[in-house]
């Protein structure tokens, strides 16, 4: 018994090392690290108002549906989509039916709020959802082919929201991954000329 306790006990030594190591230790540490050098990442790149009040993170889409808005990525997360504690796609696949109606129906859709021809090719991430269904981003194709109805209903000269798309077009990831997409909230922010900041209060 006695050799059996002497067996043991480097073994729960050395547990509760790497359990202070690797569950407080590092953490904290990963943490510290984070707010100090990637303060505004860290705390969701957050954009907030003049007075504090969180706006929305740049990092999750929301839900705009106004004319005078640019409308993000279809999304299935949720009942009603957007819902940033119920991330999901549709799980639905290229032979699903059920998809192939929902493409049809929110194409027809796109192009009647767009005022676009029934032949203009529609941008296929703006029918369909994104596997997180919180894709903050939206193409530039896309952006541009909303610009007319955005003008429109704020009285805008349409060259002027061209401007800001092409203003606040982000560029591919390390300029080599994915393709050069617009932020929405960013965006709407913009047309909306809020007074807002990413840093903290």
């Amino acid at each position: 018994m006695r050799l059996f306790f002497e067996s043991l006990k480097p073994a729960v030594i050395c547990m509760a090392l790497l359990t202070v190591l690797l569950g407080i230790v590092y953490p904290l540490f990963m943490f510290g690290v984070g707010q100090v050098i990637f303060h505004k990442q860290a705390n969701g790149s957050l954009f907030y108002y003049a007075n504090g009040e969180v706006i929305g993170s740049k990092l999750i889409a929301q839900g705009f549906s106004k004319s005078e808005y640019f409308h993000p990525r279809a999304s299935s997360a949720g009942d009603k989509g957007y819902d940033a504690a119920n991330s999901s796609g549709s799980n639905l696949g290229p032979t699903s039916q059920k998809l192939s109606d929902a493409l049809h129906q929110r194409a027809s859709a796109y192009r009647s709020e767009n005022s676009i021809s029934a032949d203009t090719p529609v941008p296929a991430e703006a029918v369909t959802t994104s596997g997180s269904g919180l894709d903050p981003h939206i193409s530039v194709a896309n952006a541009l082919l909303q610009a007319g109805r955005v003008a429109s209903a704020r009285g805008m000269d349409e060259g002027e929201v061209h401007h800001l798309i092409h203003q606040y077009t982000e560029g591919r990831t390390l300029g080599i991954f994915g393709e050069p997409r617009v932020n929405v909230l960013r965006l709407n922010l913009a047309l909306d000329k809020q007074t807002v900041s990413e840093q903290m209060p």
